[in-house]
């Protein structure tokens, strides 16, 4: 730890962070984690990965848990988060804290609290928002569920990654939040890629569209910051793919179904981003989908450059 931190009187910051799963965003944290000075102990099952994040590699979750006292987790979802959890709780000290920045299942984030509270473990669920384009910048938006004074206490180790953080309430507060924002995000998504290749099919000037939707009722962050930069042949990628989208959306009925709300919505974005997994998009970024869309158009492609489609 820099004697910045020190002076600023964090005395949870030792200096040494833990991470596991170093893909693509959890990558770009570690990386803004090292850059403020931290030591990043870091553990992903792809080979590699930990060293181009900057972080010293660790063989699995329970050396992380070993090296130091708060671990971050960024993983696709609560099928890889529990066994992830339960293999580092033995290992860890009492008075360590998980942080899990997934997209989970409340549920079972709930009872993994639960679990680590057994063992004098602390545990906050904190589902972030932004992007990839935030991760590098560290502006990503937090939610976090658990108890409020130990997210304080731990302001430091967010600071270099996100710009907003909220407390959202109880155990599974967090998630939850995450699953109603990331719902909304893939149907935003979904329906303005339908648009945009109804648009180009129309031969309307598709810069131009964008500039009427977004100063009329049809703006959203899809039409405002990621088609702007699709239609000059910039995915944007890095972020959230198509598959994990899915995943988010099949959370999000079984959240509302547990809450026992109807969802007369979902079926927009599980079939959009269903065809592309289907024809091969599943693992590139949630933006492809128009390019699935197009493909089932005639092979539309909204960008005005030359880019790659799809593969498989």
């Amino acid at each position: 730890m820099s004697l910045a931190r020190e002076e600023e009187g964090n005395p949870m910051a030792s200096g040494t962070v833990g991470f596991v799963g170093l893909g693509n965003m959890g990558g770009r944290m570690a990386r803004r984690l090292v850059a403020a000075g931290f030591t990043v102990v870091g553990h992903d099952p792809a080979t590699g990965r930990a060293e181009a994040a900057g972080a010293e590699p660790a063989a699995d979750p329970a050396e992380v848990a070993r090296r130091a006292e708060v671990i971050l987790l960024s993983l696709p979802d609560s099928h890889v988060v529990e066994p992830v959890v339960r293999a580092l709780l033995p290992a860890a000290e009492p008075g360590a804290t998980v942080i899990d920045l997934s997209t989970a299942s409340p549920a079972s984030t709930t009872a993994l609290h639960a679990e680590a509270e057994a063992v004098g473990v602390r545990y906050l669920d904190a589902g972030i928002s932004g992007g990839a384009a935030a991760a590098d910048k560290g502006t990503l938006t937090i939610m976090a569920g658990g108890d409020g004074a130990v997210l304080a206490e731990l302001a430091w180790v967010f600071e270099p990654i996100a710009a907003h953080v909220h407390h959202m309430g109880d155990p599974g507060a967090g998630h939850t939040a995450k699953l109603l924002n990331n719902f909304l995000n893939a149907v935003s998504l979904a329906a303005s890629a339908e648009v945009m290749v109804a648009g180009h099919r129309a031969g309307l000037d598709l810069p131009q569209l964008l500039d009427v939707l977004n100063s009329s009722s049809g703006v959203n962050f899809a039409t405002l910051n990621r088609f702007p930069r699709i239609v000059q042949g910039d995915y944007l990628e890095g972020g959230l793919t198509s598959r994990l989208m899915t995943k988010d959306v099949a959370l999000y009925l079984d959240l509302v179904g547990r809450l026992g709300v109807p969802s007369l919505n979902a079926a927009g974005p599980l079939a959009s981003f269903g065809l592309a997994e289907n024809l091969g998009y599943g693992d590139q970024i949630s933006n492809r989908v128009v390019d699935a869309i197009g493909d089932l158009a005639g092979g539309v492609r909204v960008s005005e450059s030359n880019n790659p489609t799809r593969k498989g």
